[in-house]
């Protein structure tokens, strides 16, 4: 068994490719648009990943999109998606200055929280060991939910 990918609905495909490209990093390593169907997939991977899943189709994040205007509740109950990144202060610092609100700071130094425009929770862990706890995210308050 290999894992392929996680399937997350998207209201808007705009801003959710540029919360996960733009802001968050990911790569768009291949499209997939339905006429018949009414939808568009989009398959993100993380730089890392992204050789291995032009080849392979895996790991990837799909954005599917419909076309017919519907609204989605419960992204609460999927879970989150997680990462690795090489620097959790810089990373959150990249993110916070694109606009994204940074649900739970990284006071440990190894953890954070983001949420994508479709409220999917995204979890962020530092590569490696935890960085020493350090301003101001030690001391900064969690926002909203994740």
């Amino acid at each position: 068994m290999r894992y392929l990918h996680t399937m997350v609905r998207v209201k808007d495909l705009d801003e959710s490719l540029d919360f996960y490209c733009n802001k968050l990093g990911l790569q768009e390593v291949r499209r997939m648009e339905n006429d018949k169907g009414r939808f568009t997939l989009v398959f993100l991977a993380a730089p890392k990943d992204a050789e291995e899943a032009k080849e392979t189709q895996a790991p990837l994040v799909e954005l599917t999109y419909n076309w017919d205007p519907e609204d989605y509740s419960g992204g609460r109950n999927f879970g989150h998606l997680a990462y690795k990144v090489d620097d959790i202060y810089a990373t959150c610092q990249h993110l916070m200055d694109a606009g994204v609100t940074i649900n739970r700071p990284p006071r440990d130094g190894r953890m954070a929280f983001v949420r994508s425009p479709d409220g999917i929770s995204v979890e962020l862990l530092q590569e490696g060991d935890a960085q020493e706890p350090k301003e101001p995210w030690a001391s900064m308050e969690n926002t909203g939910s994740w």
